[in-house]
């Protein structure tokens, strides 16, 4: 057993370019030919993953140019684990640095958005607070209250409107346009179907704020201090029938 479990991890540096890790099973010069189709196999499995993670990505730049990336991520970044579900947790940093995106200025952004979606998709489950249930909350309870984000719940915020752009192409218009105006983008899953809304500063400034960890009353002073003619209570009513708290524990 110790000697199958040898020979699986010089495989997996084999297949990671060290190929004299199989020296100890292999003949000198063997094995180069079969390890090269094991690679292109690896290799072809990661940049389908990227292409269906990255979606958006995948629609903006074409098919040629995203593989063509994408091959160059997966042999500087290779998956660390089997599943490839998730895989690509660092490819927006990346396009950052890419410099055939650098004409792209948006794409990066593009990436991290793609990535939001997939982490709100495979996130945890956690009953939802229900405005029902709130109904039953004293006020003074209720503004003393640590209101905590469902776990599927990912925002981002950029000073350009990235978020209205990526769903624009996320939704398949072709009418794409990026606009100067700061936006948020907000995800929730909900019955296992993932959710997005690009929000404004009152409800960025209130999820950041429940985010922090501070009281509802709290969370409704950054708001109003964020965008002083936001109407606060439709904003939070909002925010219950989108479902993003989660029930406290009880």
């Amino acid at each position: 057993m110790p000697e199958l479990l040898d020979f699986q991890d010089a495989f997996v540096a084999a297949l990671a370019g060290q190929t004299s890790a199989l020296s100890p099973w292999l003949a000198p010069g063997e094995g180069e030919t079969g390890l090269t189709v094991y690679r292109n196999t690896v290799a072809k499995g990661c940049v389908d993953a990227l292409a269906a993670n990255f979606p958006t990505v995948l629609s903006m730049v074409g098919e040629d140019w995203f593989r063509a990336a994408a091959a160059l991520f997966a042999r500087e970044t290779p998956p660390t684990g089997a599943a490839l579900l998730d895989y690509g947790e660092t490819f927006s940093a990346w396009l950052e640095r890419f410099p055939p995106a650098g004409d792209l200025p948006y794409l990066a952004g593009v990436a991290h958005l793609d990535r939001l979606w997939t982490e709100t998709l495979f996130a945890a489950e956690a009953p939802v607070l229900t405005g029902q249930a709130l109904a039953d909350w004293p006020p003074e309870v209720l503004a003393q209250a640590s209101l905590s984000l469902h776990p599927s719940v990912r925002f981002s915020s950029f000073e350009v409107g990235i978020p209205s752009l990526w769903a624009a192409a996320r939704d398949g218009r072709e009418d794409l346009e990026l606009s100067d105006r700061a936006e948020t983008l907000l995800c929730i899953r909900d019955n296992g179907v993932v959710r997005h809304w690009v929000i404004g500063e009152a409800e960025t400034a209130f999820l950041r704020a429940c985010r922090d960890k501070l009281t509802a009353a709290e969370a409704a002073e950054r708001a109003a201090l964020a965008q002083p003619d936001a109407p606060l209570a439709p904003l939070f009513a909002a925010l219950i029938a989108r479902g993003v708290f989660t029930e406290p524990a009880r």
